[in-house]
């Protein structure tokens, strides 16, 4: 997770002297290096190794998501910028089904983690193979145009309070996220739902099944509603949802869980795209700060742990509830602002 702190602002400079397309290419590549150098640490056998390879992987990945999410916003109309960005995104839903899946299956068989490497060196082959696709097609690069007050002097970045708030929120999603999902083999084991081997699998196609599916009905609804209300409405259900974790009702919230899935789904997407509108030539400059955002799956998890192995499981989800609450806050400062214009 820190390569998301460290990286974003050069990527940014980086862009800014290239292009989206080179930012993109560039992240591919180093995602493939990564995973292809799995093979070389799985022969030495050493976690320093795995750690470095995964903050290779992870640099890779920010670039390609610096570079990525705000060349999806900027393709159209400003005000259909979220729904672009979360169908883009809703294919992500795949891997994220995929990855626990597989990792699960592997982490959890009999062998334990002696084919570990394998799923890492198949991805490092197949993203070099879009990086080769990437490089051959010709992407129109957008060109800013730099933004104004009404006195005719150039607007600065951090003067757009909905985007700095949206840096915040962000963090916050991300603490909620990365949270929910590292914990919930822990939540659904610990209760006597089932072993850690089906948990796994019911957090692919149950938990991020939703997932994916709820960035495709976001992204479809969004046709029909403003992308502010229909993140208010999302915002809303997920603090409502997690509550009903934390009040540890059983059944009841274990389905709750269910829906936090869904109904987080569109947020990274929707408040990474309505932060960038109308910041002009800033657009790059602020996906980067955006883009440190993923920080929140370092520190989240940390206080998760914290308060469960100091109570349990079900009060531990109160810091997802407290971070989904800032979204909320949030979703009504850009309602509110949405509404005015």
């Amino acid at each position: 997770w820190l390569a998301y702190f460290i990286f974003p602002i050069p990527i940014a400079m980086f862009m800014k002297r290239y292009s989206y397309k080179a930012g993109i290419i560039f992240g591919l590549l180093l995602a493939a290096v990564g995973g292809l150098l799995f093979f070389p640490a799985a022969m030495l056998k050493e976690y320093w190794a795995y750690l470095c390879i995964f903050f290779i992987i992870a640099t890779g990945m920010c670039f390609l998501e610096t570079a990525a999410n705000p060349y999806v916003t900027v393709l159209g109309a400003p005000e259909t910028a979220p729904r672009r960005l979360n169908l883009a995104q809703s294919f992500n839903g795949l891997g994220c089904i995929c990855g626990p899946l597989v990792g699960g299956l592997l982490l959890f068989s009999e062998e334990g983690s002696s084919h570990i490497s394998f799923p890492y060196m198949l991805m490092g082959i197949v993203v070099l193979g879009v990086a080769l696709v990437f490089s051959r097609i010709k992407l129109p690069e957008i060109v800013h145009a730099d933004e104004v007050t009404e006195t005719g002097s150039k607007q600065g970045l951090w003067s757009h309070k909905l985007f700095v708030f949206g840096v915040f929120a962000l963090f916050c999603y991300e603490v909620a996220e990365i949270s929910i999902n590292s914990f919930f083999i822990n939540y659904v084991v610990d209760d006597g739902w089932m072993n850690a081997r089906d948990a796994s699998v019911l957090l692919s196609f149950g938990g991020l099944g939703l997932f994916m599916c709820g960035r495709f009905v976001g992204s479809w609804v969004m046709r029909f509603i403003r992308a502010e209300r229909v993140l208010l409405c999302c915002a809303v259900g997920t603090v409502f949802a997690t509550l009903l974790v934390i009040c540890n009702l059983g059944h009841i919230s274990l389905v709750a869980l269910f829906f936090v899935y869904a109904f987080e789904a569109i947020m990274f997407p929707t408040i990474f795209a309505i932060s960038l509108k109308g910041l002009g030539n800033h657009t790059k400059r602020a996906s980067s700060y955006l883009m440190m955002s993923p920080i929140g799956g370092a520190i989240g998890p940390v206080l998760m742990g914290y308060v469960a192995d100091n109570s349990n499981m079900s009060l531990s989800f109160i810091v997802p509830f407290v971070a989904f609450c800032v979204v909320l806050f949030y979703s009504l400062r850009a309602e509110h602002e949405s509404i005015e214009q």
